[in-house]
């Protein structure tokens, strides 16, 4: 496959930019720690393959094609980012002092991951919009697009395991009331903005 490294140079710098699946990565590593981020980012990664299976069965087209269907994509999305932040700043300030790194529920973590990444039409429109440009139709478009969505999935495990990392670093001092007070205002606020954004948007 021609180009292949610079798929992946271009797909690194995306997943590294900050976006709702890095904050709520953040989010998770710090009140949970990395053990309780882990599902989270499998999450992600899992939403990355409904993504581009979407994308593949043709939802890429009728978003860039259909005003009322990118609306109702958007405004799912939004609304969903803008509950996230709305349960995080409502959340109690001992949250992270007194719960177990596990007992938010790791399923519960995974869906969230999940969610983030196949309500976000932005997403639907890259793998449909980049990836078609680094594959070489004259031979089997299958393996090469399976290679391309493996290879982002295994990126975004890759990089968001790094945010966890050095987030998870920091989680001693937000494991203090103020601290958790500080981390769940900022987050809250990050993904209603994110939200709001998305919500804004056109295209």
């Amino acid at each position: 496959m021609e180009h292949y490294f610079i798929f992946v140079a271009l797909a690194m710098v995306t997943v590294f930019s900050p976006g709702p699946g890095v904050v709520l990565t953040l989010s998770n590593a710090i009140r949970f720690g990395f053990t309780g981020s882990v599902s989270g980012i499998l999450g992600i990664a899992a939403g990355t393959f409904a993504v581009a299976a979407a994308s593949a069965a043709g939802l890429g087209m009728i978003l860039s094609v259909s005003t009322f269907a990118f609306t109702i994509m958007k405004t799912l999305g939004a609304a969903y980012l803008i509950y996230l932040g709305i349960r995080l700043w409502c959340s109690d300030t001992q949250q992270v002092a007194e719960r177990p790194a596990g007992s938010s529920g790791w399923k519960k973590r995974f869906a969230e991951g999940a969610l983030i990444q196949v309500t976000n039409p932005k997403a639907v429109l890259f793998f449909m919009s980049v990836f078609p440009q680094f594959i070489d139709y004259s031979h089997s478009t299958a393996m090469q697009f399976t290679r391309l969505v493996v290879t982002y999935a295994v990126l975004v495990i890759l990089i968001h395991t790094v945010y966890a990392l050095v987030a998870g670093s920091f989680r001693n001092w937000f494991q203090s009331p103020g601290g958790t007070k500080v981390l769940n205002r900022l987050g809250g606020g990050t993904f209603i903005c994110f939200g709001a954004g998305l919500a804004a948007t056109s295209r």
